[in-house]
């Protein structure tokens, strides 16, 4: 049963002068995984902002936002073997939604040069 759907879209521009400017952007709102995956991409800005909307687009999946207690480098978009992509969960945030006890987290990323996008699908 579907709980929670959240969509998110970001202007890659945008994550790029967020990045490029000296004050940790970067690390507070991504993992070290996702960072060293994103580095390694020709096109690295289209990958972090598809991210960066997987992560606004679970809080909006969730219905209650941003929660307390959570932190965004904690939420981590992975991928299967074949490239589907998921989330996993670290650190506290790990502990506050592991209590809500959900069952699949399904995401879908799409990016061009200019934007780039995600659904969350929460099911119980």
């Amino acid at each position: 049963m579907v709980i929670g759907l959240g969509i998110d879209m970001i202007e890659v521009e945008r994550i790029a002068e967020k990045i490029g400017k000296d004050g940790g952007f970067r690390e507070l709102i991504f993992s070290n995984n996702e960072i060293a995956y994103c580095e390694q991409k020709k096109n690295k800005f289209e990958y972090y902002a598809a991210r960066f909307a997987a992560k606004e687009a679970f809080f909006k999946a969730l219905g209650t936002g941003w929660l307390e207690g959570t932190s965004f480098n904690e939420v981590e978009v992975t991928h299967t073997e074949n490239g589907k992509p998921g989330l996993s969960f670290s650190g506290e945030t790990a502990n506050i939604i592991g209590a809500m006890h959900f069952g699949n987290i399904l995401v879908s990323l799409t990016h061009l040069k200019s934007v780039a996008s995600a659904v969350v699908i929460i099911e119980k």
